[in-house]
């Protein structure tokens, strides 16, 4: 099989995949018939799969491959436009026409490869007009219970059944009490001991620089073209405090890499995000996060490096799934406005066959909304200090 052929590069990524992706898969030549998480299987075959498996499997059934992972992948979100809900249904359709015509053949011996699940991804577009995107409807919210419940009475040895029954009771008349009186719990996240919020429900959180440091020239190049950009035009670049990481209003915690890189022990990465710049896509890199005054008005920027555009020939082959790039370091810094930032996401390094260099593929957390890009257009982490 073609997991077994790519398998290494599934547990390499584990280092590049933020702690908010929740579980990274593990090895499938050694674990996936040894408690293989769901959740592992949805990284690795619509998050991984499309860009690991280019250059194994032959063409029709990568190409076929690509119409469910992009149907899939549109029909994760929980917000899902009329054209991304079209165009995923279309997608699914491809996938179980070519199913048929490429592995049943329309053989009666070879019916039995046709599961009932294949049959059932030409439903999911038109069951998500009549009840909503399925990701809200899904198993997740039962096997998340199911685990609450087994922490509950991980230490209760004796009457575990008994005692179960009660927590679910108990967990049960709690949900009732919060449905009748929605404001005995309180909405909003608190913030932790020495962050700022910013605003738009961004908050800034420590680490941060007791003093102010100027920052390498490259850094302050950045600063001074993005001043001059405003019609501010000085001699030098101020000093700044820096920042180590920002909650986003979807809870992900989006860390730079000023702080991951000098950690002992190194972290999942969560400093590579995405931009919504002018109504442009961009992926980027965050060195670090801090204040600067521009015409009286105070404000919070990141200093990143962007990735390059994605590689158009494997980003149109792949019907717009595998979204590849280049990596630039310092020689394309910018500053950007907290704001646009709109989530973390994994860039994991792959040698693509065929295509010179160390490339960096794509992987966003399953359930958010995803890059839909036409050409170019468009858990909170705990505090490790």
């Amino acid at each position: 099989m073609g997991y077994y052929v790519g398998a290494p590069a599934i547990s390499d990524a584990t280092p590049f995949l933020p702690g908010s992706f929740d579980r990274p898969p593990r090895n499938p030549a050694e674990k996936i018939h040894s408690g293989y998480k769901a959740w592992e299987w949805l990284l690795y075959l619509y998050g991984m799969g499309p860009a690991t498996l280019y250059g194994i499997l032959p063409d029709p059934y990568w190409t076929n491959f690509f119409h469910l992972a992009r149907g899939l992948r549109l029909m994760q979100q929980y917000h899902i436009s009329q054209s991304e809900l079209l165009d995923g249904h279309q997608h699914l359709l491809n996938f179980t026409n070519e199913f048929e015509e490429i592995y049943y053949q329309s053989r009666i011996d070879r019916l039995h490869f046709v599961f009932l699940w294949i049959h059932s991804l030409t439903h999911i577009g038109p069951e998500t007009v009549n009840k909503g995107p399925p990701i809200c409807s899904s198993q997740w919210t039962m096997e998340r219970t199911i685990g609450n419940l087994g922490q509950e009475i991980r230490l209760h040895n004796s009457s575990v059944y008994a005692n179960l029954s009660k927590r679910a009771i108990r967990r049960c008349q709690i949900n009732a009490i919060k449905a009748i009186i929605p404001a005995i719990e309180p909405s909003e996240i608190t913030s932790p001991k020495g962050s700022e919020e910013v605003g738009l429900g961004y908050v800034l959180l420590r680490r941060r620089e007791r003093t102010t440091h100027l920052v390498r020239p490259c850094k302050a190049d950045a600063i001074l073209r993005y001043l001059a950009s405003n019609d501010i035009n000085i001699p030098s670049t101020p000093p700044v405090t820096k920042w180590a990481r920002l909650r986003l209003p979807n809870g992900q915690v989006a860390r730079s890499a000023w702080k991951e890189h000098a950690m002992s022990k190194q972290p999942r990465m969560a400093h590579n995000v995405k931009l919504l710049l002018d109504g442009r896509t961009a992926i980027a890199e965050v060195y670090f996060y801090f204040h600067m005054t521009i015409h009286g008005q105070r404000k919070t920027f990141a200093m990143v490096s962007e990735y390059s555009d994605p590689h158009q020939d494997l980003l149109q082959h792949s019907y717009h799934t595998v979204f590849v790039c280049r990596y630039h370091g310092d020689a394309s810094l910018k500053l950007t406005e907290v704001s646009t930032i709109q989530s973390v996401v994994a860039m994991v390094p792959h040698q693509f066959p065929g295509i010179d260099g160390t490339l960096f593929y794509l992987i966003e957390r399953p359930g958010l909304d995803i890059i839909t890009m036409s050409g170019i257009n468009e858990e909170d982490i705990p505090n490790e200090d």
